[in-house]
């Protein structure tokens, strides 16, 4: 039996995007249709086997909104002992990241182009993931819209369930009100215990982005949120 975090999202068709239609360039369209047959998995209701999908045995980090891909691939590019597996739904995000991937010859960067919740829900193994980053989702700054907005309990916990013990979950935005919310929600989640006092510096395997960039440049502040999956020993000890 499924745990209750994710029952729920069984039940209901609760989604991690809202699809806005983007006009995709020619040369997005031409990455995305070389790319994604040899970097791209496709949905499907089975969990992954990393080691055959890599070829190796490596610790595996989600990035769940890679965007045009930029972070993404620097990341991967830095850190070529990891293996990366990007999440993103809008295809002229996709197109870009896989750009980067060809250009940059990424061997250890996937891409999937799916709803998150359903990726992580059927794809994702219990216990198997490194690292989670969630870079600059959407903020839905209207109070009518927060419901939209990814960082929510039932999700976390299902990110939680994800992670190894002593994995982490990187979350990071320019919107202070929604820094304050997922502070408050990731410390409620029982898996999860938080690496600072409050909010994080910003960790070396984070380089600065677009967002970040626009954010600095219009006078807003940028927080980092870094918790880390306790042991089920130390979480059966509170």
């Amino acid at each position: 039996m499924p745990p209750a975090s994710e029952a729920a999202f069984r039940r209901e068709p609760i989604r991690s995007f809202v699809l806005r239609q983007g006009r995709v360039s020619k040369a997005q369209q031409r990455h995305y249709d070389e790319g994604m047959p040899r970097w791209g998995l496709p949905y499907a209701a089975a969990p992954l086997d990393f080691s055959a999908v890599f070829g190796r045995h490596a610790p595996i980090f989600l990035e769940i909104g890679c965007g045009m891909g930029e972070t993404t691939a620097l990341i991967a590019a830095t850190h070529p002992e990891n293996d990366y597996l990007g999440i993103e739904v809008h295809a002229p995000g996709v197109g870009s990241l896989l750009k980067e991937i060809a250009t940059r010859e990424l061997g250890n960067l996937r891409v999937i182009r799916h709803d998150a919740v359903e990726v992580l829900r059927d794809m994702i193994p219990a216990g198997s993931l490194a690292g989670i980053h969630v870079y600059f989702p959407d903020p839905w700054p209207k109070k009518r819209h927060h419901k939209r907005r990814l960082i929510q309990p039932p999700f976390v916990a299902l990110l939680a369930a994800r992670l190894a013990p002593g994995g982490y979950l990187h979350c990071a935005t320019d919107w202070e009100e929604y820094a304050r919310q997922m502070l408050a929600v990731l410390t409620a989640e029982p898996l999860l215990r938080n690496t600072a006092e409050g909010f994080a510096p910003r960790p070396e395997w984070r380089p600065q982005t677009k967002f970040e960039t626009r954010g600095l440049r219009l006078g807003h502040g940028v927080w980092d949120i870094l918790f880390t999956r306790r042991s089920e020993t130390a979480r059966s000890a509170g």
